[in-house]
């Protein structure tokens, strides 16, 4: 299995995107140290191409190198996390308005099939398939949104933030949660969808703005 995924994507970013995985999932809990050593036999490789992996994590938030020592998962106090809410949901508002005015009909195409996918996920029996797999489909559905928005550096910012949103949201909402309110979020999207198509910029904006602010509601 590790050697097929190896075979589809550079070995940097394959330990990137399964480190990352882990991290959010709860594998390593916040506080937690990172594993370095059974990572190596773990995926068959030295320390470099791990550390490699493991500082890009800390650009993003996720992870903290300690100089000679290794490498500890990031704790956040929950205010932290309600304020980085506050502040992604203006930055997602801002996407989701140039999204509105500068998409094209293959776009909406787009748009839909990741929409129909994120209703399918609420038929998902199993909880925690429900929650790992809405994860899945809402960054789909966002990365859309983002393609619209015709703005690739802010879209790579974004998915940056994406990645500690994925991280806050197990820590402090937990898979559980999420997977229980599948169906509130996807009226979301279906609102910002629907503003988007119709190029109403100021409603997509404001859409998104309490899409994303409403996470923290979900905080226990």
């Amino acid at each position: 299995m590790i050697e097929e995924a190896r075979s589809e994507a550079p070995l940097g970013q394959f330990l990137f995107d399964r480190l990352r995985a882990h991290i959010i999932e709860g594998a390593y809990p916040p506080g937690s140290r990172v594993p370095i050593e059974a990572l190596k036999v773990e995926f068959g490789v030295s320390k470099q191409p791990i550390m490699e992996a493991l500082h890009r994590l800390a650009t993003i938030g996720l992870v903290e190198i300690e100089p000679r020592s290794g490498c500890r998962v990031r704790t956040y106090a929950l205010q932290e996390a309600r304020d980085f809410f506050t502040v992604f949901a203006s930055f997602e508002g801002e996407i989701a308005a140039a999204a509105a005015l500068r998409h094209d009909a293959e776009h909406v195409h787009q748009l839909d099939e990741a929409l129909a996918l994120l209703h399918e996920v609420e038929h998902t029996a199993d909880t925690d398939d429900r929650g790992r797999e809405y994860f899945l489909q809402n960054a789909r559905f966002h990365g859309v949104i983002h393609a619209m928005s015709r703005s690739p550096l802010v879209a790579d910012l974004s998915r940056r933030m994406w990645y500690l949103s994925d991280f806050l949201m197990y820590g402090y909402a937990g898979a559980d949660m999420i997977a229980t309110a599948v169906s509130g979020r996807n009226h979301d999207h279906d609102v910002i969808r629907t503003a988007i198509v119709d190029r109403n910029d100021v409603v997509a904006k404001a859409a998104m703005e309490q899409h994303i602010r409403s996470i923290t509601g979900l905080f226990s």
